[in-house]
């Protein structure tokens, strides 16, 4: 069955970074665009990267753009969130997924706050 496993995330001060991980397994990992959505705290979960089936074609959302980078390795069935310059309105869970899809792992927990 479809296994999503997302880890990384943890307390750090504004200005910092965070590097997330999403290890995939239960389908073919190298078929699928990849993405990673935030929800923070009382708010929707909304798309806030995504990586094409190669890791050619990255998109991003306007919060994050210049800040995050998304990329993958196929070899491992991982997917990484390296966050940079992290700020409060950062905070909240994180979660990957094959873009369009609705398996989602459990998510992990970013909190920005000095």
């Amino acid at each position: 069955q479809v296994q999503i496993v997302e880890s990384g995330g943890g307390l750090v001060q504004p200005g910092g970074s965070l590097l997330l991980s999403c290890v995939a397994s239960g389908f073919t990992f190298s078929a699928y665009d990849m993405a990673w959505h935030h929800q923070g705290p009382g708010k929707q979960r909304e798309l806030v990267a995504s990586i094409s089936r190669g890791g050619v074609v990255r998109n991003y959302s306007e919060s994050v753009k210049g800040r995050f980078t998304i990329f993958r390795d196929s070899a491992s069935n991982t997917v990484y969130l390296q966050m940079n310059s992290l700020k409060p309105e950062d905070t909240g869970v994180y979660y990957c997924s094959p873009r369009g899809s609705s398996w989602f792992g459990q998510g992990t927990q970013v909190i920005v706050s000095s």
